[in-house]
């Protein structure tokens, strides 16, 4: 509806109401009209009135937090960027007292990255962005909001031990084949197919489980319709 054709509504609107009233006025007995008839006409115009006029848009602003605990577990071996996950409020979204989004509210998100670090150096990485909120009534709003990400669990202690254990193993294969200078080589050797495990191996990956609590914060405005309250 136009600006010009709201106008025009209301003013047809409050024009009957005006006549009904004078209408009811004249009908009445002198003496009978009363200060809570005048008080029920007035509340009917400004029913009519908030009926007709669009209500003003909710406006969550930037930097407003969002607690999200994720449905489904994800991680770098099995989802790449692009990919979507679901997720619900941890808490209520409220703006100055009204509640925008009830606990439990689904939201959607995207993998922005997923990177399953290097064989030679470097972690597993995951990070993700929500996309849309499912506010109160239905209505879904697309978000903009920071990336939250994890990072894999480190292997230096075990990629240690592998290549202590290969060169254990090298040094009594040594041991038996040449004494102790066979040990020696057999020690030197046995490490290097241990270091040659390591580098042919992927680190752990990254994993955010099903459950977990993450918080984002917008990074632009959203809006939020009234009706939807």
């Amino acid at each position: 509806m136009t600006r010009t054709n709201t106008l025009g509504a209301c003013g047809l609107a409050l024009t009957g109401i005006l006549i009904q009233s004078g209408c009811d006025k004249a009908a009445e007995p002198a003496g009978k009209a009363g200060p809570a008839q005048g008080k029920t006409r007035t509340s009917v115009v400004a029913a009519v009135i908030r009926k007709i006029l669009p209500a003003k848009p909710f406006i969550l602003p930037e930097g407003t937090p969002l607690a999200v605990r994720t449905a489904t577990a994800l991680s770098t071996n099995t989802h790449v960027a692009g990919q979507t996950f679901t997720g619900h409020l941890a808490q209520p979204l409220l703006l100055d007292g009204r509640e925008i989004a009830p606990r439990g509210a689904e939201v959607e998100g995207t993998i922005v990255e997923s990177d399953k670090g290097g064989r030679v150096k470097g972690q597993a990485m995951l990070a993700v962005q929500l996309t849309r909120l499912h506010a109160a009534g239905g209505q879904v709003v697309q978000i903009s909001t920071n990336s939250a990400s994890r990072l894999a669990r480190a292997t230096k202690k075990e990629d240690a031990a592998k290549i202590g254990i290969g060169g254990g193993v090298g040094a009594a294969i040594g041991a038996v084949a040449g004494g102790g200078r066979g040990a020696a080589i057999g020690a030197a050797a046995g490490a290097g197919a241990g270091t040659g495990v390591v580098l042919a191996t992927r680190g752990k990956p990254a994993v955010i489980g099903s459950e977990t609590l993450l918080t984002f914060v917008l990074r632009a405005p959203a809006t939020v319709a009234a009706d939807s309250k």
